[in-house]
C-alpha cells in the first residue's frame, strides 16, 4: 500500500470517527476537519458551514460553506464545495469533474444575486444567510475564490487559476485534493510545487545580486522588485504569500499602513529609500544571466517573513493609484531554506526581521518557549485511566504541523502499536485547538467565533504578556486543567450534536458560547468549574452535562435571534454584543450546576501549593548543582571573572565561598546567586576543564 493510500484510509477513518462521535453526517465532519486547515494555510479567513443544494438555471446550485465576510478579507469572497466519499480506493479526479463541481458553486453565486431565488429560501436556513450576505456585500467584493476540497486525486494542476468573470469581478479556482491535504497535514506545506514565474506571468525577471559566501552560508540574494509586480503576485496568491506564523499573528489582511499609502501617493519615487523592504524565504529559484546582469526568473514556494504589511498595502494602493504604483520599487532579501533546517531557520529570520514590531510576531512561532513547555508536559504527564480505560495514556500536543504523523511514521509497526496505545488519536490537539479552549474559558466566545487563526492571534497576545521570564504559571497543574478543558469542550460538541433542541448548524458557535456562559455565571459568585475533578475522571460529571445542555439551548436561542438588520447567524456570533446578550440572560446557577463548581480560592490554593513545592525542589537542585561542580570549578570561575572584572563585589564574594567548599558552605540563597553569576560568565565565554 502506498503512503498516499494509507493516509487516505486513515483520513477517512478520522472523518468517520468525528462524524460518529459528534453525530454529524460525514461531509459535515469533513468540512470541519478541512476548514481549519484552509484557515491555517491562509486560503481563507475562517471556515463557516452553510450547506445548500437546489435547482437553479437548468442545473444544481450547491455549496458547503464560505470563508467569512468579504469586507474583512481584502474584498475576497471565498466559496467552498466538498467532494468527499468513503471509497477505500483513491478516486482519480479529472479536470472535467472539477469543472462540473465549479459550475455548482457558480450557479449558487448567480442565484444569490437573484432576488427571486433568495425570496424562496427559508430565512433561518444557512443557505439564505450566505446568499443574503453575498447580496449585501457584493458591492465590496473585488474577487471571488472557488475552493473545492476533495479526497480524490486531482490529475490536473489548478491553484488560484482564473475561472470566469462575473460583474467584472474575477473568479479563481483552487483545488485541495488528497495529495495536497497530506502535504499540509504532515509537513505544513501549502503548495509543494507552486512556482511563481516572474518572467512569464508577471512581466519579466527581477534583477538580483548574490549575497552569500562560504560553504556554510545559506544561499541568499538581494533583489529589487517593481511594486506593480509585487501587487499582482499578491492579487493572485493573497495572504498565503506570508509565512504562516506571521500571517496568523499580524493579521495584515485589509490593513493599510497610512505612511506606506501616503508615500505611494505623494512620493512613489522615494518608496525604495523610505521602506525597509521585504525579507523572504524560498525552496529554490531559477536565475538567468542577461546583458545587464542576473535576473530572478522564477521562485518555488516564496514565503514573506517580514514585509507583509508593505505587500498588502501595495496591493490595495494598486487599485486606486495605478500611475504612482508604476514608479514604486521594493528591495527584497531572499534566502533559500532547505527543508531539513527550515523549522529552525525561518523563525529566526522572521524574529530578527520583525524586531521593530512592538509585539514580536516571531515570539509565537512553534519554537517559542511556551509551545516547547506544553509539548514537554504532554510527553511526560500520564493522564489517569478513568472509568472507560484500563491504562494510563498521554495527550499529544502538536506544536508544529505534522509532528504527530512524523512521530508515528518513523516507527516500526510494533512501535506504532505501542505509540497508538500511549497516545490515542483522540488525545491529540494543536496550537489552534489550545487557543480555542483557553479563549472559551476566558469568556471570549465571540473571539473564538472569528475562526482559528484570528482567535489564535488574540490568544498569542495574551500569552506573550503572561509568559514572563520563565513562564512559571504554565506548570503541571495548568496543563492538567488544560486537558480538562479539552475534555469538556469535546464532550460539549457531542452533547450539542445529539440534543433534541439542536436545529442544525452553528454548532461551533453554540459550544464555545455555552461553556463561556457557565464559566461566566460561576465567576459571578467567585466560583469555578472543578477542572481537577474532570482531570481525575477523564470525563465530565453528569451534572455538568445537564448544565451544558441548558447553556447550549440558551446559546442557540441567542445566536439564532439576532437584532433587526442582521440575518447571518455566523457573523452575528462574532459580535461582542452577541456575547453580551448571553451574559445578560438568565443565570444558570441552579443546584445541579452548583454541585460541580468550587470556590475559586480553593482552586488557587492548589496552584500555590504546587508553586511552593516547585520552589523547594528548585532550591535543592541548585544547591546540589553548586556542590557537584566542586571547589576547583568555582576556583577557575573566580579567577576568570576577576581577570576580566565581570562580576559585582557581592557576586565575587559568593563565588569565593563556593571555591572554599567544604570549609565554607554557601546558603541556599547564595547558591542561587552563584548559579546566576555562572550563567553571566558562561554567556561571555567562560568554560572550565573542571566541569563534570
Amino acid at each position: 500500500m502506498t503512503e498516499l493510500a494509507e493516509f487516505n484510509l486513515q483520513f477517512i477513518a478520522d472523518v468517520q470517527g468525528d462524524a460518529d462521535a459528534l453525530g454529524l453526517v460525514t461531509v459535515e465532519a469533513f468540512f470541519e476537519k478541512v476548514g481549519d486547515l484552509l484557515s491555517e494555510a491562509g486560503e481563507i479567513e475562517n471556515a463557516n458551514r452553510a450547506f445548500h443544494e437546489s435547482s437553479y438555471s437548468r442545473g444544481i446550485a450547491q455549496i458547503d460553506g464560505y470563508g467569512g465576510d468579504p469586507r474583512e478579507s481584502d474584498g475576497i469572497l471565498s466559496l467552498i464545495l466538498c467532494d468527499f466519499t468513503l471509497d477505500r480506493e483513491i478516486r482519480p479526479l479529472y479536470k472535467e469533474h472539477a469543472q462540473k463541481l465549479s459550475q455548482k458553486l457558480f450557479r449558487f453565486l448567480n442565484a444569490s444575486l437573484d432576488d427571486q431565488f433568495r425570496d424562496k429560501l427559508e430565512e433561518t436556513s444557512p443557505g439564505f444567510g450566505l446568499a443574503d450576505l453575498i447580496k449585501a456585500t457584493w458591492f465590496s467584493v473585488e474577487k471571488v475564490k472557488f475552493i473545492i476540497v476533495s479526497n480524490g486525486d486531482y490529475r490536473a494542476r489548478t491553484d488560484a487559476d482564473s475561472f470566469e468573470v462575473i460583474d467584472g469581478k474575477p473568479i479563481t479556482l483552487s483545488i485541495w485534493d488528497i495529495k495536497r491535504l497530506k502535504r499540509f497535514m504532515e509537513q505544513g506545506q501549502v503548495r509543494a510545487d507552486t512556482v511563481i514565474n516572474f518572467k512569464e506571468d508577471f512581466g519579466g525577471g527581477i534583477p538580483l545580486l548574490k549575497a552569500s559566501g562560504g560553504n556554510d552560508a545559506l544561499e541568499s540574494y538581494l533583489a529589487v522588485i517593481p511594486g506593480k509586480q509585487l501587487a499582482e503576485i499578491y492579487d493572485k496568491w493573497g495572504p498565503r504569500l506570508l509565512e504562516a506564523n506571521v500571517r496568523s499573528f499580524l493579521q495584515v489582511r485589509g490593513k493599510v499602513n497610512k505612511g506606506i499609502r501616503d508615500t505611494i501617493r505623494d512620493e512613489p519615487h522615494m518608496f525604495f529609500s523610505y521602506n525597509n523592504g521585504l525579507s523572504a524565504t524560498a525552496d529554490s529559484v531559477e536565475i538567468e544571466k542577461t546583458e545587464t546582469g542576473y535576473q530572478l526568473a522564477s521562485v518555488n514556494n516564496l514565503q514573506i517573513v517580514n514585509g507583509g504589511q508593505t505587500t498588502a498595502s501595495l496591493y490595495t494602493a494598486s487599485k486606486t493609484l495605478k500611475e504612482q504604483i508604476q514608479q514604486v520599487f521594493v528591495q527584497m532579501k531572499l534566502t533559500l531554506t532547505p527543508k531539513e533546517c527550515s523549522e529552525e531557520v525561518v523563525p529566526r529570520i522572521s524574529e530578527y526581521a520583525n524586531s521593530q514590531n512592538k509585539v514580536n510576531a516571531a515570539d509565537f512561532f512553534a519554537n517559542h518557549p511556551f509551545h516547547i513547555r506544553i509539548e514537554e508536559l504532554s510527553r511526560r504527564i500520564l493522564s489517569p485511566a478513568g472509568s472507560d480505560s484500563y491504562r494510563e495514556t498521554k495527550w499529544f500536543y502538536e506544536r508544529a504541523r505534522g509532528q504527530f504523523a512524523d512521530e508515528r511514521s518513523r516507527r516500526t509497526q510494533t512501535e506504532r502499536t505501542k505509540f497508538d496505545k500511549e497516545y490515542p488519536r483522540k488525545q491529540f490537539f494543536t496550537k489552534t485547538d489550545l487557543a480555542k479552549y483557553e479563549n472559551t474559558w476566558l469568556c471570549c466566545p465571540h473571539i473564538v467565533s472569528l475562526g482559528a487563526q484570528k482567535n489564535f492571534s488574540e490568544f498569542a497576545k495574551k500569552i506573550g504578556k503572561n509568559w514572563g521570564k520563565e513562564g512559571s504559571a504554565f506548570n503541571e497543574v495548568w496543563f492538567k486543567r488544560l486537558i480538562a478543558k479539552t475534555i469538556m469542550f469535546r464532550e460539549t460538541e457531542k452533547l450539542v450534536s445529539s440534543a433534541e433542541w439542536y436545529e442544525g448548524g452553528y454548532r461551533a458557535n453554540i459550544v464555545t458560547y455555552a461553556i463561556s456562559k457557565l464559566v461566566h455565571d460561576a465567576k459571578s459568585v467567585t466560583m469555578v468549574i472543578d477542572l481537577d475533578l474532570i482531570w481525575k475522571m477523564q470525563q465530565i460529571p453528569d451534572a455538568l452535562k445537564t448544565s451544558l445542555l441548558i447553556a447550549g439551548k440558551l446559546a442557540q436561542n441567542i445566536i439564532t435571534t439576532p437584532p433587526e438588520g442582521i440575518r447571518n447567524f455566523s457573523e452575528w456570533a462574532k459580535k461582542p454584543l452577541c456575547w453580551q446578550r448571553l451574559t445578560e440572560s438568565e443565570s444558570l446557577l441552579n443546584d445541579t450546576f452548583r454541585s460541580v463548581i468550587i470556590p475559586s480560592e480553593l482552586a488557587d490554593e492548589k496552584v500555590r501549593e504546587v508553586k511552593a513545592e516547585k520552589a523547594l525542589d528548585d532550591s535543592i537542585n541548585v544547591e546540589l548543582e553548586v556542590f557537584n561542580l566542586g571547589k576547583e570549578f568555582w576556583s577557575d570561575a573566580k579567577n576568570w571573572a576577576k581577570e576580566r572584572g565581570m562580576l559585582t563585589p557581592r557576586e565575587n564574594s559568593i563565588i569565593e565561598i563556593c571555591a572554599s567548599i567544604p570549609l565554607k558552605i554557601p546558603s541556599p540563597k547564595q547558591c542561587g546567586a552563584a548559579i546566576e553569576a555562572l550563567k553571566k560568565l558562561e554567556a561571555e565565554g567562560f568554560s572550565s576543564s573542571q566541569k563534570k
